[in-house]
């Protein structure tokens, strides 16, 4: 039997474990990369296990999130990560440098390597093919330090592309329909892997842009083939020698395919407050506008902008709109200057941002009040621009420049006739915002450098006998973790200080909750079904520790976090009968009197409702591994464990 893209690489790269569907494989990993609102707390992590230089072949710190700096707090963390990586051998990407996955894909990206980051859209790299997942801060440390990445073995879902973008229809609308079909559960255990006729159609960007929300279907990854469009992106950025071909076994089984006819796509858009709620332009088209935002690691390629660029030349955003527009990298920046385009997009009256994420996190140009945001962004959850009652809609860049000079939801194809948009046979080079780091010699010298926001490690503990504490907060489905640690720019600079974080957890849902936990010291939380979607973001995990959650008992987990509450050594639980949610109330007393007998034993796991009198049987979906982290009291604790 032949094997898939992903499992040739899984195959190469497997260290430990089986490849069966649902069974724990640790990986050997070749490359990583942090990014500043997760990095610091990857490297007090990192620095915690003792290790002196980092293992990987490439190792790259990105600053890309906390670029706003309104005190000290994030110039400190920089200054922090930047002599950290200058100690340890990772190499260092300066602020203004890029948006961590568009710089990545340009100059470090390699086929058929394997990729973690502390950021959930790091699938990003599967545009080039990559098998490149998103993974927690301590995950990504122990990589660095040469451990294995673990995951269950994933299940292979090919999507099948026959056809040919019409005009003025692009890779975003491909994600979204896949989206629409698939919904942002669909994706969970599962690697995304595109193939057929049409993929040849799409160049890496286009690719990127699809592997990138790949993350918003819950997906372990996605993954492209290498092939001559590939090879000619890499050549184009004087990397032709790390392209290898990949492609699948013609007799490769998958355990699902779907297939999406390019040629029948047209615009769409995901409307608030989720990523899968899809419509097509043609349905919302003239409804008022009043921003539009371009860019983010999902938008914001060389070919995006100068799409953008194309539609803009000669006109004016309507006098209604706010139109803002960050090109994902320096190098995107530094092209779009001397051709023009630049000149171009200031001229229609856009507000051009640093290469950052900026908006996509919250990071500035929140909407107005009940405001109507078109962006080409890949999350839309509500809250997350920075306006709790903001009405984000996802589109494309062409959807998105048409309507802000329209002043309204504006369907690109009015426009006419599309200008043709060619990929650069070379792209311009310039690396001199990314610095090497110090030689293991030189190292020895270095002196680390932190700031009084950074704040040690929440302490963990090894699992106790018996666990009782009330139901501090039950919460729905398709929580995120923007509901459980919101981002923004209030919040982002504390991201190093857990004690302050602890402030907002879960605010978005109940704001009396961080008071609530901090009086009862310690809880339980409740949830409904693909708990802790979204960002990788560790402090979803970590902030919860600190205020003495003991476990989290849900109808189902999305990957990233609940593997994040194993490393924290929160227990992960989920109900063996779903209406057993219905039962349980906020504020119940709950009791798991044997949790670790039963957990050791392999057994599910008890749960008392002590107020109500009536008991329930969950289960603790883990690993071998993760069972013994859990009781050890988290990853740190099982590594210095591990390590005598």
């Amino acid at each position: 039997m032949g094997l898939t893209i992903a499992q040739k690489i899984i195959q190469e790269h497997l260290v430990s474990g089986k490849m069966t569907v649902g069974s724990d494989i640790g990986l050997k990993i070749d490359q990583t990369l942090t990014q500043d609102a997760t990095g610091t707390m990857a490297y007090l992590e990192f620095e915690a296990m003792g290790v002196k230089r980092v293992k990987t072949e490439k190792s790259v710190a990105y600053i890309d999130h906390n670029t706003l700096q309104t005190g000290f707090e994030n110039a400190d963390d920089h200054r922090f990560i930047q002599t950290v990586a200058k100690k340890h051998g990772i190499w260092f990407s300066r602020p203004g440098n890029g948006i961590c996955h568009q710089v990545h894909l340009e100059r470090f990206g390699i086929p058929g390597k394997t990729l973690i980051g502390s950021d959930s859209h790091t699938p990003t790299g599967g545009g080039i093919g990559m098998l490149a997942m998103g993974a927690g801060g301590l995950d990504v440390a122990v990589a660095m330090g040469g451990g294995a990445y673990h995951i269950n073995m994933p299940k292979m879902l090919r999507v099948n592309l026959t056809g040919k973008l019409p005009a003025w229809v692009s890779a975003k609308d491909v994600i979204l329909k896949v989206l629409q079909v698939l919904t942002v559960k669909g994706g969970v255990s599962k690697i995304v892997e595109y193939a057929g006729e049409g993929v040849a159609s799409l160049t890496v960007p286009e690719r990127a842009t699809i592997t990138n929300m790949g993350a918003e279907l819950g997906a372990t990854t996605s993954i492209f083939p290498s092939d001559e469009v590939t090879r000619q992106f890499l050549a184009a950025q004087g990397r032709e020698e790390v392209w290898k071909p990949l492609v699948s076994d013609p007799d490769a089984v998958y355990d699902e395919e779907i297939t999406v006819d390019l040629s029948a796509l047209e615009p769409m858009a995901a409307c608030p407050h989720s990523p899968d709620n899809v419509k097509t332009i043609r349905e919302l088209a003239g409804m008022k506008i009043d921003q539009v935002c371009i860019g983010s690691c999902t938008n914001s390629s060389y070919l995006d902008m100068m799409r953008v660029a194309s539609i803009l030349k000669g006109k004016t955003v309507s006098d209604t709109v706010s139109l803002a527009i960050a090109p994902g990298s320096k190098q995107v920046y530094n092209m779009l200057a001397k051709n023009g385009a630049l000149g171009d997009i200031i001229s229609a009256g856009a507000r051009v941002l640093e290469c950052a994420c900026g908006p996509c996190i919250g990071m500035g140009q929140s909407p107005n009040s009940a405001g109507i945001s078109l962006r080409t962004f890949n999350r839309n959850f509500e809250g997350r621009s920075g306006t709790a009652d903001g009405q984000i809609y996802l589109v494309s860049p062409e959807t998105a420049a048409a309507s802000a000079l329209a002043g309204v939801l504006t369907d690109p194809r009015t426009l006419g006739e599309e200008n043709a948009i060619a990929m650069p046979n070379s792209f311009l080079i310039n690396d001199n915002m990314v610095i090497a780091p110090a030689s293991p010699e030189e190292a020895e010298n270095v002196e680390i450098l932190r700031g009084p926001n950074i704040k040690p490690f929440p302490v963990t503990t090894a699992l106790a006998d018996s666990v009782a504490a009330k139901a501090l907060l039950k919460v729905g489905d398709n929580i995120t973790t923007d509901h459980i640690m919101p981002a923004g720019a209030k919040i982002l600079p504390y991201r190093s200080n857990i004690p302050y974080l602890s402030n907002f957890c879960f605010t978005v849902c109940d704001k009396e909750f961080p008071a609530r936990a901090k009086e009862y010291g310690k809880g339980i939380i409740v949830g409904g079904q693909n708990y802790g979607q979204g960002s990788s973001r560790e402090h979803a995990a970590l902030v919860p520790l600190y205020l003495g959650i003991k476990a989290v008992l849900v109808k189902s987990f999305a990957r990233i976090h609940c593997a994040n509450l194993v490393n924290a050594g929160i227990v992960p639980l989920v109900f063996e009968n779903e209406a057993d949610y219905d039962r349980i109330d906020q504020m119940d007393d709950l009791s798991m009197p044997n949790i670790r007998a039963e957990l050791e034993a392999g057994q599910p796991i008890t749960v008392k409702d002590e107020t109500k009198g009536f008991t329930i049987h969950t289960n603790a979906q883990l690993t071998d591994r993760q069972r013994d982290m859990i009781l050890a009291g988290g990853l740190l604790n099982y590594t210095k464990q591990q390590n005598g």
